[in-house]
């Protein structure tokens, strides 16, 4: 999932489950499979894949249609010549995925629910069939979601809703380029399609910081593959200083977690835990604002986050997609930045036990995405 702001092409990213959503697709795979969806969630699921099925047509039929508008077309002509160069030169999977486009009319295609308990940085998971364990859980209708996240906040978890302009079915279905993808930029909309076919490529079970920090640093190095076959180096440099600034605001979530979890250790009265857990996100917030300010930049969601009162919810969202990234950037560098090779040595880790593949690759996240609850 690739975090994104709203104020440039390819500014700060804001939010980690803002475009990745495999296990609700998986969901729905299995109910159009086995019949019996049983449950209301699985079948909005299900109508909504459906829905979006439906829209696809053929890129190549809307490049070859003169109505097309010309916004539209230079959108797509980038789209096929990213997603040829997906599996020319990154080896991702050569499949019908993003060879399709739909126009949903919507800004985003699902909202995600993400929740943890008040005195907590683990995220609450969701488990599921085929899927396995997630860490959100997703609905295609707005309204829905909020009910879900109200719910949830009566029962006294922290909440976040985040909207998801794309998703991955991990290859189970052809996926389309949706209309909400287009609006980030071109370098943007390839690097959500490298993403999501990293996650077609290698999928583990019940393990969301593997997938998203594998997939993200697939889109990493692939964008800056892309921007320097196209020969735009001063792309290549604003990316990495978008990157740059992102490990900053990583960083600062980072620690907090960290103080955050150690406070939770302590055996304390309610009230005094509230207000010791307020400072310290009112202190990440200032110093979110002040990195804004330093940068003359505007991060818009994680401002709306600190509008709306940062929580553990969105602490865990960012250490699920960004704080396993580090290690497995050591890795590629290990396999010489050899794509194939680093593949290889990452499917070998997806075969070892969650310990192994932590200690390999989370090691030295302040209390990092590794820590996923396992009662949830």
């Amino acid at each position: 999932m690739l975090m994104l702001t709203e104020t440039s092409a390819r500014g700060v990213r804001a939010l980690p489950a803002v475009r990745s959503w495999s296990a609700i697709a998986l969901l729905t795979l299995l109910c159009l499979t086995l019949g019996g969806c049983g449950t209301l969630y699985v079948a909005q699921a299900a109508g909504g894949e459906l829905g979006v099925l439906r829209q696809r047509e053929p890129i190549d039929k809307v490049l070859a249609d003169p109505g097309t508008p010309p916004e539209l077309r230079a959108h797509l002509e980038q789209v096929r010549a990213a997603r040829d160069f997906a599996t020319a030169e990154l080896g991702l999977p050569d499949n019908q995925s993003y060879r399709t486009y739909a126009d949903i009319k919507r800004r985003y295609v699902v909202w995600n629910v993400v929740a943890a308990p008040e005195f907590s940085v683990r995220p609450h998971h969701w488990c599921f069939p085929v899927a396995g364990c997630v860490a959100y859980r997703g609905y295609f209708h707005e309204a829905r979601a909020r009910e879900f996240a109200a719910a949830l906040a009566v029962q006294g978890y922290d909440v976040a809703i985040e909207g998801v302009p794309a998703y991955s079915t991990l290859g189970r279905f052809a996926d389309p380029v949706l209309s909400s993808m287009l609006r980030y930029g071109d370098d943007e909309l390839a690097a959500t399609i490298f993403h999501e076919l990293a996650h077609q490529l290698i999928y583990v079970r019940d393990d969301s910081a593997f997938n998203e920090a594998f997939a993200t640093t697939v889109e990493e190095v692939g964008l800056e593959r892309w921007l320097a076959q196209r020969g735009e180096g001063a792309s290549i440099a604003a990316y990495r200083a978008d990157l740059a600034q992102q490990e900053q605001l990583v960083q600062m979530f980072a620690r907090s977690r960290a103080r955050l979890r150690t406070l939770y250790a302590q055996h304390m009265p309610k009230d005094e835990m509230r207000t010791r857990k307020a400072a310290v996100f009112y202190e990440l917030g200032s110093q979110i604002q002040a990195l804004e300010r330093r940068d003359g930049a505007h991060y818009t969601l994680y401002d709306e986050w600190i509008v709306a009162g940062l929580n553990n919810a969105h602490l865990a969202s960012v250490a699920t997609y960004y704080e396993c990234v580090p290690g497995f950037r050591r890795l590629l560098q290990q396999q010489d930045d050899d794509l194939r090779r680093f593949y290889a040595a990452v499917r070998a880790l997806a075969r070892q036990p969650r310990a192994v593949r932590d200690a390999q690759l989370c090691a030295g996240a302040p209390e990092s995405a590794k820590e996923e609850s396992a009662d949830d």
